[in-house]
């Protein structure tokens, strides 16, 4: 895996940005917007994605910088859990759930790797 120079070029980073995009799209329209418990908290946890990654890639090791990917890595399951209300409460359509839960879904595999790649280094 190549190194970092900015956090902004971690691939992993850039589809928790675009997933960020996406939920605040998604959360501002219709009844969505009312729930502002839900809507909240999902905004909530698809920012905490990119900002966990972003706040490791600080870190001045691989082993903290793995930490935070596994935190970061946490809210992506939070994301998924909270769509399925989403759902169930006629929220969102079935295309865009599927669409952002597969999206969040390949961003959780990818921070895996990158957090395994930085494990694996730092032993």
């Amino acid at each position: 895996m190549a190194t970092f120079r900015r956090f902004e070029d971690i691939q992993a980073w850039q589809k928790a940005r675009v997933i960020t995009q996406n939920v605040y799209r998604i959360t501002a329209n219709g009844s969505f917007a009312k729930d502002y418990g839900l809507r909240d908290q999902l905004r909530r946890a698809s920012v905490s994605i990119m900002a966990n990654i972003a706040e490791g890639f600080a870190r001045r090791s691989d082993r903290d910088f793995a930490n935070f990917l596994n935190i970061s890595r946490s809210s992506t399951a939070e994301v998924q859990s909270h769509l399925y209300v989403a759902l169930d409460q006629k929220y969102m359509s079935q295309a865009d759930f599927d669409e952002l839960y597969l999206a969040v879904e390949e961003a959780s595999k990818m921070i895996f790797a990158l957090a395994r790649h930085l494990i694996a280094r730092a032993q």
